[in-house]
């Protein structure tokens, strides 16, 4: 079950400004005693009671920040694509889509002139008029027509 901040604070608060014991503040709140004494911990220790991050690992990509920064101030034109291989150049691998999301986290977008040469390579120019092909809309063979 989880418990709100709300409930979190007024538990710590029962216990640090009220004189409570930890037990006796889960009795009052319905907690589980180990709960609150451990709230009480962490608020004295960091000064809020709010639930540690769960789960995930840290980035690998934000060990090279520096080293990025750096590529980057150098040669600021680089996409994803080509930071990826300067860094793989160095000795450390990063796709380019991670490394994509690595600049719009830091808010250090780069252009999409890849996204921009793939749209325009799409775009087909309409295909010449076929002999006859008016006639065969209309059923009608193209052989039959002009021929002697």
């Amino acid at each position: 079950m989880t418990v709100g901040a709300e409930l979190r604070g007024r538990a710590v608060a029962a216990v640090l400004q009220e004189g409570m014991s930890a037990r006796a503040a889960a009795a009052r709140f319905g907690l589980a005693a180990a709960s609150v004494s451990r709230w009480v911990q962490r608020f004295r220790e960091r000064g809020h009671v709010r639930p540690d991050a769960r789960g995930g690992r840290p980035s690998l990509v934000e060990a090279e920040r520096d080293r990025i920064v750096h590529l980057l101030e150098a040669r600021p034109e680089l996409s994803s694509r080509a930071l990826s291989e300067a860094l793989a150049a160095e000795g450390v691998r990063f796709t380019a889509r991670t490394l994509s999301r690595f600049l719009r986290r830091h808010r250090m977008e780069r252009r999409r002139r890849l996204a921009a040469r793939r749209r325009r390579r799409r775009w087909k120019a309409p295909a010449p008029p076929v002999p006859g092909g008016r006639l065969l809309r209309q059923g009608i063979a193209p052989t039959a027509v002009g021929t002697k």
